[in-house]
């Protein structure tokens, strides 16, 4: 397990982090911050013995790294990455099929949280991203994960391809999201153990990943735009796979 070291940002992520037991060294609270809407935040970190300490908002200004710390700011690991074997675990203790999101080199760290963020809403056992070429989770992405990175793992990984052999070794189907695509999304069985593979804005999926896949899917564009936002199709794709598990059950 790894971790990057990093700050969390805004009231609600900083909430979830500390309700979610993550290490947090400390919470640096603006002195013109409004009280009272940090009071669960004051008593929660009193419960768990996390150090709050009040400072001028230029010093939070010069930590933080989004626009939106809300006058608060919790200095520690964003989150820890984990093995791509925990999450295949987690879904084991789940009694579930597998169901993982491979974010194949989302650059972009507010895409990165946004897909983090349904993962953990549609029940999804973890993210995983490539080492390089890719956003981490780190402030920009917890914050838009509405605190979600605390809940819902993420494995980085050093190689996507080999990565992916693996999860095919292990019995997991991988699909793409993409407009070559044999089938649409709505006519694919989605039932089974799957990792569904986002790619990024502009490029898609990377060609080799492409080739990796076991099958393609096209999502339908009914209006004069041909593609989604990475987030938004991976919110699609994430929803339909839990429609057909629940009329599964």
């Amino acid at each position: 397990m790894s971790e990057e070291r990093n700050t969390i940002e805004g009231r609600n992520p900083v909430f979830e982090a500390l309700t979610a037991g993550m290490p947090i060294d400390k919470i640096l609270v603006s002195e013109t911050a409004k009280k009272e809407a940090l009071g669960k935040i004051f008593r929660l970190a009193k419960e768990k013995g996390v150090p709050v300490q009040t400072v001028k908002p230029q010093k939070l200004s010069e930590l933080a790294e989004t626009e939106a710390s809300q006058g608060v700011i919790a200095l520690c690991a964003a989150a820890s990455y984990v093995g791509v074997e925990d999450l295949l675990s987690r879904a084991e203790q789940k009694g579930k099929a597998p169901f993982l999101i491979i974010a194949d080199e989302i650059t972009d760290p507010h895409n990165l949280g946004a897909i983090i963020r349904t993962a953990n809403a549609a029940g999804a056992d973890g993210v995983i991203i490539p080492k390089n070429r890719s956003a981490g989770i780190g402030a920009i992405a917890a914050k838009t994960s509405a605190g979600a990175v605390s809940y819902t793992p993420v494995a980085r990984v050093v190689n996507l391809g080999q990565t992916i052999d693996r999860l095919k070794e292990r019995g997991v189907w991988v699909m793409g999201a993409d407009m070559s695509g044999k089938s649409d999304l709505f006519h694919s069985d989605l039932t089974g153990p799957i990792a569904v593979v986002v790619g990024s804005e502009g490029k898609g999926i990377s060609r080799l990943i492409k080739e990796k896949c076991d099958f393609l899917v096209r999502i339908p564009m009914l209006g004069e735009i041909n593609s989604l936002n990475a987030s938004v199709a991976a919110a699609v794709m994430m929803y339909e796979i839990v429609r057909q598990r629940m009329n599964k059950e």
